[in-house]
């Protein structure tokens, strides 16, 4: 584990929200954020109407822009976020974990416990000089973000999906740099054959001369 287990779940429920935003757009009803709320593990306050999806949606951008910016970006990103929440880092333990961070109570409205954890575990990042694991995935025509929590920082795709992918593409290009390489080099075979066999026939022709 490269972080505390709470500043992992954080980081990897706010990309999963960043991500949301990509063509096609998957948060569009409160039924769509109903689910994402119940798939990435949210409790507390869920009011189910269009204001707080209307918030949420509006928080995508934002956290898009403090994962992809510089150290300085993000940290005035991270400020502006816990001061607007009035954040209040309390220590406590809930379900199957131990003791960690929350800086929101459960009854804070969606949105703003969403930006404060993600903000939260920003902080760690941070503070342990690990920013290069907030990443964009390097696959063709795919913008989704995440944190490379790998022990080497060599993960490159956001998902096995996107992963498969690249390997195929990779595997054609492969094919096809071969295929033509034997295409040329039997082009060259033929042109070779074709020389001696002009040759061959020239010096038959002076022979009988």
């Amino acid at each position: 584990m490269v972080f505390a287990h709470d500043t992992e779940e954080a980081l990897q429920s706010a990309a999963a929200l960043v991500n949301t935003a990509q063509t096609p757009d998957v948060l569009m009803s409160v039924e769509d954020l109903a689910t994402f709320y119940v798939d990435q593990g949210w409790k507390g306050q869920h009011a189910g109407d269009a204001e707080e999806l209307e918030q949420v949606r509006a928080l995508r951008p934002i956290l898009r822009r403090m994962w992809l910016d510089g150290t300085e970006g993000q940290v005035e990103c991270i400020n502006g976020m816990l001061r607007t929440a009035s954040a209040l880092p309390q220590i406590v333990r809930h379900d199957e974990f131990d003791w960690h961070l929350h800086a929101t109570t459960p009854d804070e409205p969606l949105a703003v416990r969403m930006a404060v954890e993600a903000a939260m575990a920003m902080v760690d990042v941070i503070r342990m000089g690990e920013t290069e694991r907030l990443k964009m995935c390097d696959a063709e025509s795919c913008e989704h973000i995440f944190a490379d929590l790998s022990r080497n920082r060599s993960r490159r795709y956001c998902s096995v999906s996107c992963s498969n992918r690249m390997a195929a593409a990779a595997y054609r290009t492969r094919q096809s740099d071969t295929e033509e390489a034997a295409a040329a080099d039997e082009s060259a075979r033929t042109m070779s054959d074709q020389t001696m066999s002009a040759q061959t026939m020239s010096g038959q022709t002076n022979q009988e001369q």
